[in-house]
């Protein structure tokens, strides 16, 4: 599992342990299938959102199967749990226009501006999560043949990107990096300007300024750039199957979102311009 994965089901668990004992139970082999359930109800009650009850239910069926295997406990008390069903959002996505005023607004000379300027230059030519941007290192990207390397727990996988990006991160590297590195031995791509690798909160807080120069009123996250690569490529025809495998998406699924986003911008289109429409 990636670090964030292990770092929210710990947190799930510790929620869990307090609950428990509240209601005296204070070894885990007096924990039963009632007792879980009666703290499934106890977040419905909370308010909680699906997503955080289905999390805390991942993170519960995890432990509990790792208790039986163990033999801790002789059977799993997770295993008849289920998650509530998640209904998918529509992802906020940007236009190519503010995409355009977005990556204008970071052009400049200064090492700070060619980093940020090659950090979202690669973000959107890659579609590649932010958490993966942020650990790139050196040997991952080859700027003659236009790819990185992406890696998480399970697989590698290799995503291109394009003449763009190439140039912004090639300015990046020649006349800017040096100077926020500090050291030659650096393995990091893109570090903050103390020389560490940037967190994620440091990033979010850069496309949001950058966001904020450009005009664009609504939200913009660090997944926006993700969510925008992945629905300008479907939108100008390319394969559902290549985009799942450049975002790295293990279900089809996942990827077929932005194929539906895409229907729905045909249909209003016909619906506009149709005289029968």
């Amino acid at each position: 599992m990636s670090d964030n994965t292990a770092v929210s089901y710990e947190r799930d668990l510790k929620k869990l342990w307090s609950y428990l004992e509240e209601q005296g139970i204070t070894q885990v082999t007096e924990i039963t299938a009632t007792s879980l359930n009666s703290y499934i109800l106890f977040l419905e009650r909370e308010g909680k959102k699906p997503s955080t009850i289905s999390r805390s239910i991942a993170s519960m069926k995890a432990f509990f199967t790792y208790l039986k295997r163990q033999g801790i406990q002789k059977e799993d008390l997770a295993e008849d749990l289920h998650a509530p069903k998640i209904e998918k959002k529509v992802p906020e996505i940007l236009s190519p226009e503010e995409v355009e005023r977005l990556l204008d607004q970071a052009k400049g000379s200064t090492p700070k501006e060619l980093r940020d300027c090659a950090m979202l230059e690669l973000l959107y030519a890659t579609g590649i999560r932010v958490s993966e941007l942020i650990h790139l290192q050196m040997e991952d990207i080859n700027l003659q043949m236009e790819y990185i390397k992406c890696r998480d727990a399970h697989k590698e996988r290799i995503v291109p990107f394009g003449n763009v990006a190439r140039e912004a991160v090639f300015r990046y590297l020649d006349q800017g990096r040096m100077e926020l590195v500090k050291e030659k031995e650096n393995p990091w791509l893109f570090t903050n300007c103390s020389g560490q690798p940037m967190s994620r909160q440091g990033f979010w807080k850069l496309i949001k300024g950058y966001g904020k120069k450009a005009g664009i009123r609504h939200e913009i996250t660090p997944h926006t750039l993700r969510h925008s690569f992945a629905a300008h490529l479907v939108h100008n025809g390319a394969d559902l199957h290549a985009v799942q495998e450049m975002l790295g998406h293990s279900d089809i699924s996942t990827t077929q979102i932005y194929a539906r986003m895409n229907q729905s911008r045909i249909r209003e289109v016909y619906a506009k311009a149709h005289p029968r429409g």
